[in-house]
């Protein structure tokens, strides 16, 4: 069995060749990436709803702009929160209710009371559903070209404008990526 190097924390950019509508231009972040599996949230697919709409004592504590996100295609009647802790997991005391992930970032336990949390949150997102892949599935989609995997920093989860986080992300890069960022929505109107 070939190991597993885990991809954990990380962005997966959608590539303009990703011919899937559920990730067209998405900016996945990996919530969990082993040999079981992977697991991540869509950064840049706010819907209309507000967060207070659906979980009572959340809305106040969730960034701008403060609505739910679809975190992807799978199980979207369930919620993730995810949440940006400043000094993350080496702070002396983390929070109850808050499990790192990477770094500043972690999950938030939505069965929590939010006033557990409230003082300790730097930016809270609320994910309806989320973005999932098998065992080996999405090492295939690396291979077939469907992802650009880059590094997340703790200000994309809370990004005042997500719809422009696919650009933001690829701009930052300091490779031939930065490139891509100018590709054009549709090319066959070049």
């Amino acid at each position: 069995m070939t190991e597993v190097s885990s991809l954990t924390g990380r962005l997966l950019v959608a590539t303009p060749a990703l011919a899937d509508r559920h990730f067209d231009r998405a900016v996945v972040l990996l919530l969990d990436h082993d040999a079981e599996g992977s697991l991540g949230v869509v950064l840049n697919r706010p819907t209309p709803v507000g967060v207070g709409d659906i979980l009572e004592g959340w809305g106040e504590l969730a960034g701008d702009p403060g609505v739910v996100f679809q975190g992807g295609p799978v199980s979207l009647d369930s919620a993730l929160g995810v949440a940006v802790i400043p000094g993350g997991p080496g702070c002396a005391d983390p929070p109850l209710g808050w499990r790192p992930v990477h770094g500043a970032i972690g999950l938030v336990d939505l069965e929590a009371p939010p006033e557990l949390l409230a003082a300790a949150l730097g930016s809270l997102r609320i994910f309806a559903g989320y973005a999932g892949w098998g065992p080996g599935q999405l090492e295939e989609e690396l291979v077939q070209g469907a992802w650009y995997v880059v590094e997340s920093e703790p200000g994309d989860i809370s990004a005042p404008r997500p719809e422009g986080l696919w650009r933001a992300v690829l701009r930052r890069q300091r490779s031939e990526l930065a490139m891509i960022a100018t590709y054009p929505d549709d090319p066959s109107l070049n």
